[in-house]
């Protein structure tokens, strides 16, 4: 019997070649890819992270001390103009970008997957901790939470489509946690098994996110105004790029109570600051969503939701809005900073431990607040 062929994308990082190693144990036939990415710009070349030169190396030995094939892909191009370019558009438009969700859907699972196939894989493989089945009820290919809640990653992989579900393999998912992780790299004598996870930006130099769009879009860094909720100019900003919703940091002093950021009017160039309390949403609109374990909407629908990569689960109730590809949400208990620019994910089931499928997503693109005055911060 033929062996199946799994194209696994190699990062550099421990879990991308734990990945490998398991599925070669299973009996796959294995090739291990890694994707250059950095730009030549970049400080990050031979040193960075994710897919940096250095990454490059730890991944070519780690397959080697495997004992499978490995490939690098220049992906520089395609990557600057799917995932740079979409995070400094996002920033000129006031919003704060989750640039790791586009990436996982437009250079892994789509272009990569796309490579994989011709290379004659019958699949794709990454370290990411989610799980996947197939639902015979539903008919559909569903994307669980990890078994490790704290490893979970199924926020930053909501993207993925029926096709990519049914292609893609996440043997990480069902590990109890990053230890079982770290002891199969050790007990296999990979070099990397004690590397630290990469927490930052793959493209971003290591002094901030700032720096780069002093380089790339400075246009989002020019001093404007920073106003309360009735338009009183209460002091200056220097630049919206450097200002996210619920930052204390550089706000103005000598108020009655701390200031924070509501919103950012990125056609005014504006910030609008306000107090803790005035953080607080009932709910939110999103846009671009897309559905994974159900085809579509259908009416008024209960989940859990999670409107950032490391925040909490919260009750929701969803409802189709006018416009297509648009849903409204509506918080059980108001949540604080809900942020325009990052990824509300839902996940289904009656309670929080018992919603582990991911029923879709979507990028919020306003906030609903509790206060009326408020509505100039969305």
């Amino acid at each position: 019997m033929k062996r199946k062929k799994v194209v696994v994308a190699m990062s550099g990082g421990v879990d991308s070649a734990v990945t490998a190693a398991i599925l070669k144990n299973d009996g796959y036939e294995v090739i291990g890819i890694t994707l250059q990415i950095w730009q030549e710009h970049s400080d990050q070349g031979k040193h960075g992270g994710c897919c940096s030169l250095g990454a490059v190396e730890d991944a070519r030995r780690a397959a080697s001390k495997i004992g499978i094939p490995h490939y690098v892909l220049n992906f520089r191009d395609y990557f600057a103009n799917k995932v740079i370019d979409n995070f400094i558009s996002e920033y000129r438009r006031g919003r704060t970008p989750n640039p790791c969700v586009e990436c996982n859907r437009s250079v892994k699972f789509e272009e990569l997957l796309r490579h994989a196939e011709e290379l004659g894989a019958d699949y794709l493989a990454t370290g990411h901790y989610g799980r996947i089945r197939f639902n015979e009820s539903s008919g559909r290919y569903e994307l669980l939470r990890a078994v490790d809640k704290n490893k979970d990653q199924s926020y930053a992989l909501y993207t993925l489509t029926q096709y990519a579900l049914s292609r893609t393999l996440m043997p990480l998912g069902h590990l109890e946690n990053k230890h079982a992780t770290r002891k199969i790299a050790a007990d296999l004598g990979l070099s990397i098994a004690n590397k630290p996870d990469s927490q930052e930006i793959c493209f971003v130099p290591k002094d901030g996110y700032v720096k780069f769009l002093q380089e790339k879009a400075p246009d989002t860094l020019k001093p404007g105004k920073i106003v309360n909720l009735e338009g009183v100019e209460i002091g200056e900003h220097n630049g919206i790029a450097n200002y996210t919703i619920g930052q204390r940091k550089r706000m103005p002093s000598g108020h009655s109570a701390p200031l924070f950021v509501l919103g950012l009017d990125a056609d005014t160039n504006t910030l609008i600051a306000g107090r803790d309390e005035d953080l607080y949403a009932e709910g939110f609109e999103a846009d671009t969503c897309i559905w994974s374990a159900v085809e579509k909407l259908e009416g008024p629908t209960s989940a859990w939701c999670k409107i950032r990569y490391n925040g909490t689960v919260s009750k929701v109730m969803l409802n189709n809005s006018e416009f297509a590809g648009k849903i409204v949400a509506r918080f059980e208990t108001a949540q604080r900073a809900v942020t325009p620019g990052q990824s509300a994910v839902f996940y289904g089931g009656d309670d929080e431990e018992a919603g582990e499928v991911v029923l879709g997503g979507g990028i919020i693109s306003k906030r609903t607040t509790m206060n009326l005055h408020a509505n100039a911060a969305n």
